[in-house]
């Protein structure tokens, strides 16, 4: 049977990364070449991926959410801490965390194509439009950089919410910034955990983004009830007008 978007629903609120936009070249330098570059190549190795090192998913950190000064001097101290355990010398310390942070942050994205089109859609039948993604500080210039500031109501990033994604935190958050009760919001992601295991606990419906060309690999599980399955975000336009969607064998 196919999914029938319920006739409450008066939100749609989208994931940021791999649901609106996705990287582009030129990509963030890698960490190693920023420990060769100060005669750290051994530290360098044993550092590891270089995105581990932000907050978990799921992780509660509002006592660092109180203010950007706060929560950028918790990111550096988590930084310093990775630094040490790898054996960087402490006079090393300051400059590299400092270089690796803004290293990190130097991300040039770019929207699918479907995203801007489809979120004007939203809005011009009536809609409001939310973006609520696990992101650094500035997710909203983020929203504004890529052009998509006239086309959203609410922003809710996980840094000034105090929690990440699927921690029930940053949801409440979003719904008291939508003024809704969560039966009337839909959320779309492309992350199983946070885009829609996490929206359907807090009592939202939620529809899982499958693109063809993912910018982050996830799984696909079986649908559980409140949710459905599209394979890009025009899906989501004929969901919401006609309340037919994908049925959970059409993500390839």
């Amino acid at each position: 049977m196919p999914y029938v978007l319920p006739p409450e629903v008066r939100a749609v609120v989208f994931d940021f990364y791999g649901t609106l936009v996705r990287m582009v070249e030129p990509l963030p330098p890698d960490h190693r070449a920023i420990f060769d570059r100060r005669g750290l190549a051994a530290q360098g190795a044993r550092w590891g991926d270089q995105w581990a090192v932000g907050p978990g998913e799921g992780e509660e950190h509002a006592v660092h959410s109180a203010a950007e000064n706060d929560y950028h001097r918790w990111e550096l101290d988590r930084l310093r801490r990775r630094a040490l355990d790898c054996g960087v010398p402490e006079h090393e310390l300051d400059g590299l965390v400092e270089e690796i942070d803004r290293a990190m942050k130097a991300l040039r994205l770019e929207l699918f194509e479907d995203a801007r089109p489809v979120l004007e859609e939203l809005r011009a039948q009536g809609l409001l439009v939310g973006v609520c993604s696990n992101w650094f500080w500035n997710l909203e210039d983020c929203v504004e950089d890529v052009g998509l500031g006239g086309s959203v109501d609410v922003v809710v990033g996980s840094a000034r919410a105090g929690a990440r994604k699927p921690h029930p935190l940053i949801y409440r958050t979003l719904l008291e910034r939508c003024r809704l009760p969560p039966e009337h919001v839909l959320f779309v992601g492309d992350m199983w955990a946070p885009d829609v295991l996490g929206p359907l606990s807090a009592g939202m419906r939620s529809v899982h983004l499958c693109r063809p060309d993912p910018a982050v690999l996830g799984s696909e599980p079986p649908l559980p009830d409140g949710a459905a399955r599209i394979r890009g975000l025009g899906e989501l336009l004929r969901l919401v007008t006609s309340g037919a969607a994908a049925g959970p064998g059409d993500c390839g």
